[in-house]
Parts: structure tokens; C-alpha cells; sequence
């Protein structure tokens, strides 16, 4: 039986202690221990760490923390990274003191009949493999914490504003990977972790390559060269969009982007393998050469038990609207062995946020997935449990004024389900749906309801709300009945938008 020691740490002028009971938990290369009182861990690099490693670290826990927490919005990306706060050494190793997830990044209940994960980290590779839902099912793992479609939209979302940060300040994260990312489904958050090897262009060099599975297809075919030979390439932020879209893709459909049935003769697993991730690689659902289209070197024989993600024709990509197909496309064709076309992180953060408002709540209340999104079709109906939509469905389509007179399509739209709030970035172009939001900025403008056998706009704080079709101002209070057709003016402040309706699945 062990016994639990209690060491502490001087640094400086800082004193630091932590549990020790003999199994710390074992990161890649790191052990990590609990402070007392579990507000920190105390995390331990196992090898020597050279004067450059040290020099990166202290760089991370001064200068990039002091840029990225202590400036207005700060408080936000708290919660986004699990930032390192300072350097410790003990017994000539070096580590690193974090602050604890939050509690909603552990498992609260874990399985009936395998409780063991139960208090363990919600490691983002849970969540990311059909092979853990269909487990996850049987060994009846609260559904509550699998969460729902939509839930994962807002992950991504937070994941992507966590890369673009990391980016905008010059670095690059270098083993973006769901090893390295923790995901609460339920409360819809996610946080980056690992930080401490972060890539700084010209100063700091990656120690690493990258996980397998997310190392992007120029690092691996180029890997056998020197380090300081010009044509290898190494983890940088486009390999970090890489690896970024990979992730999008696997917690949206539970699948690699890659990982298909190609098979390329008789080799070693591990050349094959760089073969189908580095310079064979090819996305799954790619609209032209199907050769990668199935999964038997995933799964073998049991593909269907994996029912419906391993089904490209019953899951397509294109479930996941015309926003993030695009991305999929530049990411996944494009951009696969062409790195400066992938889209960057802000690309993606306003892509999944446009998504969320083309929504529907599935008809079935047994439906899995609970939410899909609109695919403009005449017929509605959810693409996971296949129950047709029993309502009809207002479309709003957004155009801005170009110049006086002239109004162009935005390219997006608002799909309308009972009680769809509406917001101040739906009525003006010029207020950008992203962390910097102010709370009057996020306060609702009105709602969608269905009364009386038809759909109405509440207005419940737009002051220059007006029905264009019928020339009427609505007050704040007032409401406008949505006809197809019907024309709306939200605002005529500057960078208002003007809305045309659409009623949609009438069937």
C-alpha cells in the first residue's frame, strides 16, 4: 500500500509543494503530481532539459503570460490554456507549475460497469473516435456527458480561437493533437494544454514533430532529413491548421480525414504509414478520387458496428453545412500538400459560429445527436436518425448595403426553430460574433415564435425595426408576422442589414 509524502519546493521566493505517492501520472514527457490542496500540479520534466528548453519555459511563464492574461480580455483565454505560471527545479530536473483543469474536464460519473474513468481527465481523444461512442454506449456511459452534435460545434469554436490567439502572437502550439486538448461536451468548452513547448519562429525550434495522426503531410515526408537542412520542414502555424482541421473534423464526425482503406503493397507498417498520412495521403471524402473511400485498414470487418460514421454516404462531410464544407475543401484538397493554402484559425472560429445559426432540434426527442443542420433541402429531415421535420421553417437571408441603393448578399443566413433568439451581430455587419464581445453586444435583439399557426419576430430592442414589404415601423414590444418573401430592415444605424424570408419544408 502506498504512502503518500508531501514535498515542497523553494523557488525564489515562491514555495511550491506537491503529493507524492509513488505513481505520479505519467505525461509524455513529463510526471505530474498534485499540489495539497489540488490547485496545482507540480509537472516534472523526466530528461534533462538543455539551456535553450529553460529559456523557452521561463519565456512562456514572463512575457507570453504577462501578453496573453494580464491585458483587458484576459480573464477569457484563462480558461482556453492550461498556461504553465512558473519554473521550478527540484533535484537538478525541471518542471513546471500549472494551475488544475477546471472540474467539468473530468469525468463525473465514467461507465456503470467500468468506473475507473470516473474522476479521470476528459482527454479530447475520448470523444473524437466512433470506436469510444459505440464502447461508450454499451458499457452505458452517462449520455449527458458524450453530449450532442451541436455541442461539439462550440469545442471547436473555443478550439479555434485558442489557435488563432497562440497565432496572432507569433507562436505556433507544434503537437496540436486531442492528447493535448481537453473537451467538455457538456459544458461545450475545451482547453489547450501542453504549452510548454511552444514554437517561437527564429528563437525558439520545435522539440517535437507532432502526435501521429496530426502531423502534417510535409513534416512526415521530409522527417529523414537534417534538421538543419532548408528542405525539412518542422511544426510551424501552418501545421498547426493542419492538425487544427483534423481535430474539427474528427469531433464532428468521429472519424480521421485520412484514415482510409489505401493500402500500398507489400512494406514495413510503419513506411506504409508515413505513406498514407505524408506524401499519399488523401482526404477520405474527396469529391474526385474515391481510391481512400472506406475504412478497412480502421476497422476491417466491423465497419458496420461502427454505424453511421462509417458510412460516407449516410455521414457525409457536407452534413456539416456550406461554411465548413468549404474549409473541409481548402484544408483537406487544397491545402492537404499546399500548407499556405489551409485556412487559418479565425476562418474556422467564424465558419462554425455561421453554422450554429443554420440549427434545427431534431423531431425525434430519442435522436442521439438532438441537433442537425439545415442542408436547404425541400424535404427536411435529420441526417443521423433520419425522423422527417415536422415544422415549417423560416430562412432568413442577410444582404448589407454596398453603397447607397445598392444591398449585397452577406453569404449568411438564419435558420428559424421556436424561440431562435436573435442577436445585434444578426442586425449589423459591422459587430463581429468573437470573445471580444462586450455584454450589451451579447444581449438578444428579439426572438422567432410560433403562434396561432404562424411564425413571428418579436422585436425586443431594436429601436429602428422596420417591415419593409408592408412600409411599417415595428416597435420595440411589436412583432412581424414572417410571410414568405417578406422583407425586414433591423437597423438603420450604419452597417445595418436587411433580411428576405424564405418558408421552407411546407410539405
Amino acid at each position: 500500500m502506498s504512502t503518500e509524502t508531501v514535498y515542497s519546493i523553494i523557488n525564489k521566493s515562491k514555495s511550491y509543494q506537491f503529493v507524492n505517492n509513488g505513481e505520479p501520472m505519467r505525461g509524455g514527457m513529463k510526471d505530474v503530481y498534485f499540489s495539497p490542496d489540488k490547485t496545482y500540479v507540480v509537472a516534472i520534466f523526466r530528461d534533462k532539459q538543455d539551456f535553450n528548453s529553460v529559456e523557452r519555459l521561463k519565456k512562456i511563464v514572463t512575457v507570453y503570460y504577462d501578453s496573453f492574461f494580464n491585458r483587458e480580455g484576459g480573464d477569457y483565454y484563462k480558461n482556453i490554456y492550461a498556461w504553465p505560471t512558473d519554473v521550478i527545479e527540484q533535484n537538478g530536473k525541471v518542471g513546471v507549475i500549472v494551475p488544475t483543469y477546471n472540474k467539468n474536464f473530468f469525468f463525473a460519473k465514467g461507465y456503470e460497469s467500468f468506473p475507473i474513468l470516473k474522476g479521470k481527465e476528459k482527454n479530447g481523444k475520448w470523444f473524437a473516435s466512433a470506436k469510444f461512442r459505440t464502447k461508450a454506449s454499451k458499457l452505458n456511459l452517462d449520455r449527458k456527458e458524450l453530449g450532442n452534435w451541436l455541442g461539439y460545434f462550440q469545442v471547436n469554436v473555443n478550439i479555434a480561437r485558442g489557435v488563432k490567439r497562440l497565432h496572432s502572437a507569433g507562436l505556433a502550439h507544434s503537437d496540436l493533437s486531442y492528447n493535448n486538448v481537453l473537451i467538455d461536451p457538456v459544458s461545450k468548452s475545451a482547453a489547450i494544454i501542453d504549452i510548454d513547448g511552444l514554437v517561437v519562429p527564429g528563437l525558439f525550434p520545435p522539440d517535437v514533430i507532432g502526435t501521429a495522426d496530426f502531423i502534417a503531410p510535409e513534416v512526415i515526408e521530409t522527417k529523414h532529413l537534417s534538421v538543419s537542412d532548408p528542405n525539412r520542414k518542422l511544426p510551424s502555424r501552418l501545421t498547426d491548421l493542419h492538425a487544427l482541421a483534423v481535430l474539427i473534423y474528427m469531433y464532428l464526425f468521429y472519424r480521421h480525414p485520412l484514415r482510409g482503406g489505401n493500402f500500398f503493397g507489400n512494406m514495413e507498417s510503419d513506411q506504409e504509414e508515413d505513406l498514407l498520412m505524408g506524401s499519399k495521403s488523401l482526404f477520405i471524402e474527396h469529391p474526385t478520387d474515391n481510391s481512400n473511400r472506406n475504412f478497412k485498414r480502421e476497422y476491417g470487418d466491423n465497419i458496420k458496428k461502427f454505424h453511421p460514421w462509417t458510412d460516407l454516404n449516410a455521414i457525409p462531410y457536407t452534413i456539416a453545412g456550406p461554411y465548413l464544407k468549404e474549409l473541409f475543401d481548402l484544408a483537406f484538397i487544397k491545402g492537404l500538400h499546399n500548407p499556405r493554402e489551409r485556412p487559418p484559425a479565425e476562418m474556422w472560429e467564424q465558419a462554425l459560429i455561421k453554422t450554429d445559426d443554420l440549427k434545427l432540434k431534431c423531431s425525434n426527442s430519442n435522436c442521439e445527436q438532438e441537433w442537425f443542420i439545415f442542408d436547404n433541402s425541400k424535404v427536411t429531415k435529420c441526417p443521423f436518425c433520419k425522423t422527417k421535420y415536422s415544422n415549417s421553417i423560416p430562412v432568413l437571408d442577410f444582404f448589407y448595403q454596398f453603397k447607397e441603393g445598392v444591398w449585397k448578399p452577406e453569404n449568411q443566413r438564419l435558420v428559424v426553430y421556436n424561440n431562435t433568439t436573435f442577436h445585434k451581430w444578426h442586425a449589423n455587419k459591422d459587430l463581429i460574433r468573437n470573445e471580444r464581445l462586450s455584454d450589451a453586444d451579447k444581449k438578444r435583439q428579439g426572438y422567432f415564435t410560433f403562434h396561432n399557426s404562424q411564425w413571428l419576430f418579436v422585436n425586443e430592442h431594436l429601436d429602428s425595426l422596420k417591415d419593409i414589404t408592408d412600409d411599417k415601423k415595428i416597435p420595440i414590444g411589436g412583432s412581424i408576422v414572417l410571410t414568405e418573401g417578406k422583407k425586414i430592415l433591423f437597423t438603420t444605424k450604419k452597417g445595418g442589414k436587411i433580411a428576405t424570408v424564405t418558408i421552407t419544408n411546407n410539405n
